[in-house]
Order: structure tokens, then C-alpha cells, then sequence
């Protein structure tokens, strides 16, 4: 089994007034390289292989500070893990976004979930085949390991509220063919409480 630890990006200035990112590379802010570093401080405390970024910049400083913390030098980054593209929807707040969906216009060039899942599910797959029995730290976006929770989960998370917050990390594992989640904001997950379970490994 390989564990493949997700961390989000540290916070960015658009985290910070609610601005949608997506595929926008807007770089960490102060708060974000700190949060950062004490993720990059937590996670020394267990073993880490490999570290591999997103190629947006939010997310790979992120990972360059969490490696100094952790030991490592080299980060793999990995086109296939950048943030879900919102389209015409990227740079507006919340409330612009409801603004416009009441007046009925259309988002043009936002990605679906499911494509979300179609081409970050296969890099970690690969990546994990390259890391048998390994961990590995990836250093993504929100929108990527929400969209992954979803589908692992069959949409039972995250839960009304539920927030992934910057520099969190959720604890997937792959084992089998297969992209499991076994904690989500330091919740284990149960496999049986979806009809099928995600992982397929005995005890997790």
C-alpha cells in the first residue's frame, strides 16, 4: 500500500477575499508561507519519500517550504494535479459568482468535477506505482482533493460546511489499482459507508 498524503496550498491573498482561483497562479501570501512551514513542521514528525507539487505557484512554494522542513530536496511537479479551471467565474467573489448565477449566465470554461477526477485520479495512480509501499506528500488545491473526496466517498463528503482549509492534509492511500480515502479533516473514513468500497484493502 502507498500512502499519498494531499496537502492544500498555503493561503493566498484571494483565499483571503474569497476570490475564485482556479487556474489563476496567484502566488502565497505572508499567512500562507507560514502556514506552510508549520505544515511542513507537523509532517516532519513521520517519513516521507517523495514530495510532488501542482505546477501553480501557490502550491509549489508551498511544497519547497514543507520540503525544507521535512528533509527533502527534489519536487516531482505534476501538470495533471493543478487547481480545477473556474473559467470566466476565476477572480469573483462569492457574491459576484451568485450575482451572475441569478442572473442566469452561463460560466463558460469551468471544469467539471468529474474531468477534475479523470485526470488527477490516473497521476496518482502512476505516481503511487512509482512509490510502491511508500508515503508520498502531495502538494495540491482544494478544488482537486475536493473533487477526489467526492468521488471516493460516492459525494457523502465533504458534508454541508465541511472546508478544506490551507495547509490541511488528507490522508488518501493506494492500494490494488485503487485511490482510497482513509481520513479527512482527521476523520477516518468507513468504507462501508458507502455501498462500495473505495480502497478494497482489509482493516483500512
Amino acid at each position: 500500500m502507498t500512502r499519498l498524503e494531499l496537502v492544500r496550498h498555503g493561503q493566498t491573498d484571494w483565499n483571503l477575499q474569497g476570490r475564485i482561483q482556479g487556474t489563476s497562479d496567484i502566488p502565497l501570501n505572508d499567512t500562507g508561507r507560514r502556514q506552510a512551514r508549520e505544515a511542513g513542521q507537523r509532517l516532519a514528525a513521520e517519513h516521507w519519500d517523495a514530495i510532488v507539487s501542482s505546477p501553480l505557484s501557490r502550491a509549489l512554494e508551498t511544497a519547497q517550504i514543507i520540503a525544507a522542513e521535512i528533509g527533502l530536496d527534489d519536487i516531482e511537479i505534476i501538470d495533471d494535479l493543478r487547481e480545477r479551471s473556474y473559467g470566466t467565474a476565476e477572480g469573483l467573489s462569492g457574491v459576484e459568482l451568485d450575482a451572475l448565477r441569478q442572473r442566469g449566465e452561463h460560466i463558460q470554461g469551468r471544469e467539471k468535477r468529474s474531468h477534475v477526477v479523470a485526470r488527477a485520479r490516473p497521476a496518482l495512480v502512476e505516481l503511487a506505482e512509482r512509490h510502491p509501499d511508500q508515503s508520498v506528500l502531495v502538494v495540491t488545491h482544494g478544488g482537486v482533493i475536493g473533487s477526489l473526496v467526492r468521488d471516493v466517498t460516492a459525494y457523502a463528503w465533504p458534508e454541508p460546511g465541511q472546508m478544506i482549509s490551507n495547509a490541511s492534509s488528507q490522508h488518501f492511500a493506494y492500494a490494488d489499482g485503487e485511490i482510497g480515502l482513509i481520513e479527512f479533516n482527521g476523520t477516518k473514513w468507513k468504507p462501508g459507508q458507502v455501498e462500495t468500497d473505495p480502497l478494497q484493502v482489509e482493516g483500512l
